[in-house]
């Protein structure tokens, strides 16, 4: 993942050359890996448009981003940002806030109305994404780009997937949701929606490739012995209910199983909705739980009870009764035979999701298992022509990574179409903190993002997380440093003793002239960014 600028390097028009014969290494500029790079699940070129944002230059920051991720003020707000988690200024002082910056480009663009230009030629392929959740809308956006006819089946009224119907407002706003999809429709994607796929083979009649994205919006089930009186709802029946207008009544004390991030979501939403009480029971301890910890700390903020190593044993009218879990010797939670009983109105299970595999029809030439579909590295399935990506196949379950499996995809089927295979970049070894020079990087720490007070977000559905203004934003990219790749900063031309280093001017880098340079290795040992390595000569 490299520069938008060309950095390169003069060979010298011998090596019998000025240094004399003597110098067996000399140094090139090399185009490396940025650990935030490495760790981003839709494949950004982060660095990359961070460096372009530094100087204001916020359309063309966006443009490259766009590149890989159509969804910058989504991602902005609903990624939990695994490149933060590896960002080398993270070892010097906090890391950079990456998602944030990322927000403020998505949202910069729809304030000022940038739009996405559809192909200036059609390929004259057709292919069918059915899903119009983050995978078939990042699938859609680049097999668009790339020339061919795209149509979107979605069985809702409304596209986004999970996004609309799983992430609350407070989280993901619905202007924010709807101008980010309404630049897909503007490239020329169509939509039809309310439309059900009863069976994928029926489609390929009428397409050249489909791309299967579904999602997994069916909520697992777990047996609770319950009497007739009780209330027992699932946690996506409530979300969608909630984004559809018509939320359900869920009464003044809720509780609800599991503790994954879809529990945390239908907890906030209950207090939101007028619940007094909204406890969750999960089996396991805080540091087992699947939900993020910003979203746990964000519920224990507003409210909501956790009671850890817990389960629900059955469930009488508004009596609910909880059996607690000890670890055993492995860590995992075992039954103690101690019950407590709990007052609740209603209980909703957040246990996990499953893959509606019924619009297959026969599958028997598609290879189901365990609840999810088996794909190739090019994401196909065993039928040709049939794609899968999303939560249909093994991997995390997030936006992020269902964007990242959108794009893989799309650019693999743009590659079968045209009888080719798609060639993805080298894996490279990221950069390490120890490679760096960070006596170079003075102190800046991370901007923090204001939240809405805990007390004033249980109110209504309003965003709880405010964005960076522009002078936030431009300072938090500039604390980027750049790790593994050349940002000029002038290092290498001021200590080199021979004058080996030439500057080509602004965003083209340097050149080293292999007749001056002795190979010495100053210029490398010296670079804040590691973007200079020593190689044998020929």
């Amino acid at each position: 993942m490299e520069r938008p600028f060309a950095i390169t390097l003069g060979v010298g028009s011998s090596l019998a050359n000025h240094t004399g014969s003597w110098r067996v290494e000399h140094p090139e500029y090399v185009h490396r890996m940025p650990p935030c790079n490495a760790a981003c699940p839709a494949g950004e070129n982060i660095q990359n448009w961070l460096y372009i944002a530094e100087d204001g230059s916020y359309e063309p920051a966006w443009q490259e981003l766009i590149k890989e991720n159509p969804f910058p003020a989504i991602m902005g707000r609903v990624c939990y940002h695994p490149c933060e988690n590896v960002c080398n200024r993270g070892e010097l002082d906090e890391a950079v806030g990456i998602n944030s910056i990322e927000r403020f480009l998505g949202d910069y663009a729809i304030e000022h109305g940038w739009r996405i230009p559809g192909p200036t030629s059609e390929s004259g392929f057709k292919v069918l994404v059915v899903g119009a959740g983050p995978a078939g809308l990042s699938a859609a956006y680049h097999l668009r780009r790339s020339g061919h006819a795209v149509v979107i089946k979605d069985a809702t009224h409304a596209p986004g997937g999970m996004m609309r119907y799983g992430i609350p407002k407070y989280r993901l706003p619905r202007e924010i949701l709807d101008a980010e999809i309404d630049r897909i429709a503007g490239m020329g994607v169509q939509f039809q929606l309310n439309t059900r796929v009863e069976d994928v083979h029926d489609e390929m009649d009428s397409f050249d490739a489909v791309f299967l994205a579904i999602g997994a919006q069916l909520s697992k089930r777990a047996y609770i012995p319950a009497g007739e009186s009780a209330k027992i709802l699932d946690a996506i029946s409530v979300l969608s209910d909630v984004e559809n207008g018509t939320p359900p009544s869920l009464g003044r004390r809720v509780v609800i199983y599991g503790g994954g991030n879809t529990a945390m979501d239908v907890a906030r939403t209950a207090k939101r909705l007028g619940a007094d009480e909204a406890i969750i029971v999960y089996r396991r301890t805080r540091d087992k739980a699947p939900a993020n910890d910003v979203e746990v700390t964000e519920a224990l903020e507003e409210g909501i009870l956790i009671k850890w190593l817990s389960t629900v044993s059955n469930m009488d009218g508004e009596k609910l009764t909880v059996e607690k879990m000890e670890l055993d010797e492995r860590g995992f939670p075992q039954p103690t035979g101690e019950f407590e009983d709990l007052e609740a109105d209603s209980l909703i299970l957040a246990l996990g999701q499953e893959v509606d595999f019924s619009l297959l029809g026969n599958s028997a030439d598609l290879d189901v298992t365990n609840g999810t579909i088996a794909v190739d590295r090019a994401m196909m399935t065993s039928h040709p022509g049939i794609f899968a990506g999303g939560d249909m196949v093994f991997a995390d379950r997030t936006v992020t990574t269902s964007i990242g499996h959108g794009k893989k995809a799309a650019r693999n089927i743009d590659a079968w179409l045209r009888g080719s295979d798609f060639k993805s970049s080298e894996e490279k070894v990221p950069v390490t903190i120890d490679e760096l020079n960070t006596w170079y990087y003075t102190d800046a720490p991370h901007v923090i993002s204001e939240k809405l007070e805990a007390a004033r977000r249980v109110q209504d559905f309003s965003e709880i997380v405010k964005g960076l203004d522009e002078s936030t934003a431009l300072y938090e990219a500039r604390r980027c440093m750049s790790c593994g790749n050349c940002f000029e900063c002038d290092n290498c031309f001021g200590v080199c003793p021979d004058n080996a280093i030439k500057r080509l001017g602004p965003g083209l880098g340097y050149e080293i002239d292999l007749d001056y340079c002795k190979g010495c290795g100053i210029c490398v040992s010296e670079c804040p960014a590691s973007a200079l390595q020593m190689f044998p000569d020929a």
